[in-house]
């Protein structure tokens, strides 16, 4: 990813076979924004909203870094370096690699995945068209090899990720306890088998509608990753509402994020109303794309809401659970079993090194 941010820079330079220095032409013609549905600024601006979901679905993932937590080695260190490693990281692999592949491809380019029939050519990466369209030969396949292993990446981490959660669930006995089996490895293989039937779904796109029919997906999965994110958000407020109902400052913690709760609370109503408003075009009648009324674009877009809904009050009901007072929150419980890892963790580390003073670490809070 990195080699190919230096590409698309050297290209929209003009240091390419063409020696074509593209610089900001695209964003003049035919423009940096392609209108949607309407022309002129209304247009664009829905082109841009319309994008949320393609963007919010690349950016699942992010807040996966959450789950590693209980197996990572001194984790109230490596933790935190992570968060931020990760925001710096979406910040160059994925606005400025956007920015710059703007630069050397317009939007009505007739290369471009969906603009022809070449499901399964190498217009199936924008980057790719950008390196073909500046006479780079041999290349483009090359990239298409490493698209693939990116793919798998994301497809190990995704299972890796998904397999755990079941795992946890059952542990906790939020979902069946079968599901909380390990091998001799500590594999969850109930769990992994899972999540790996939700994998034959990529079948789906040998149809002739790929195009839609991976619209629908991304959209069914980003409104539930919209959830998450939701759910993660409402924790943290809640979280906080809790440690300082119970006194515990800023300081006690070993993170804290950086705009603090009210970063949360504008998040929040930002993910709310993308969730409300990100399939807005099935209400719009005559639309070229949808037909009168895409019911299919609807379900797809918005029944995970109620699905949410539904499971947040049927546990509430069979639970017979209730929301936690701020001051009866527990902070503290598996605390304990932290401080002992890190403590065992600095010994070891103290045992290469020069002798520390543990004393100030162990006793600060974790949270």
């Amino acid at each position: 990813m990195t080699g190919l941010i230096i590409l698309c820079l050297i290209l929209a330079l003009g240091g390419g076979p063409d020696h074509d220095r593209k610089g900001f032409r695209y964003w003049k013609s035919p423009g940096a924004f392609k209108p949607y549905m309407v022309e002129g600024d209304l247009g664009k601006f829905l082109a841009v909203w319309t994008s949320m979901v393609t963007a919010t679905f690349a950016y699942l993932g992010t807040e996966l870094v959450g789950i590693t937590v209980g197996e990572a080695k001194n984790p109230r260190k490596t933790i935190p370096r992570a968060i931020k490693l990760t925001f710096w990281r979406i910040i160059f692999f994925y606005v400025l690699s956007v920015f710059l592949v703007g630069l050397n491809v317009p939007y009505d380019s007739p290369d471009l995945l969906f603009a022809n029939k070449k499901k399964a050519s190498a217009s199936a990466s924008p980057f790719v068209v950008a390196i073909s369209s500046a006479g780079i030969r041999t290349l483009p396949s090359i990239i298409n090899g490493c698209i693939l292993i990116f793919i798998l990446s994301a497809a190990n981490s995704d299972l890796y990720i998904c397999s755990r959660t079941i795992y946890s669930l059952a542990v906790e006995g939020q979902a069946p306890h079968f599901l909380a089996r390990t091998n001799a490895r500590g594999v969850p293989f109930f769990a992994l088998g899972i999540s790996s039937v939700f994998t034959l779904l990529a079948f789906m796109n040998v149809s002739s509608e790929s195009e839609r029919i991976f619209s629908y997906l991304a959209s069914f999965v980003t409104t539930f990753g919209l959830l998450v994110w939701i759910s993660i958000l409402i924790s943290h407020i809640f979280f906080v509402r809790a440690r300082r109902a119970q006194g515990v400052l800023d300081s006690a913690l070993r993170y804290t994020a950086p705009l603090g709760v009210q970063g949360s609370y504008f998040a929040l109503a930002f993910c709310v109303l993308i969730a409300l408003t990100k399939n807005f075009s099935v209400f719009i009648p005559n639309h070229e794309s949808y037909g009168n009324f895409d019911f299919r674009s609807f379900i797809t877009g918005y029944l995970g809401i109620p699905i949410y809904i539904c499971l947040y009050i049927g546990h509430k009901v069979v639970r017979k659970t209730r929301v936690i007072h701020p001051k009866s929150s527990d902070l503290y419980s598996g605390k304990d079993i932290i401080d002992e890892e890190e403590v065992a963790y600095e010994s070891m580390q103290l045992s290469s090194n020069e002798p520390k003073s543990l004393l100030g670490k162990i006793t600060t809070p974790f949270f």
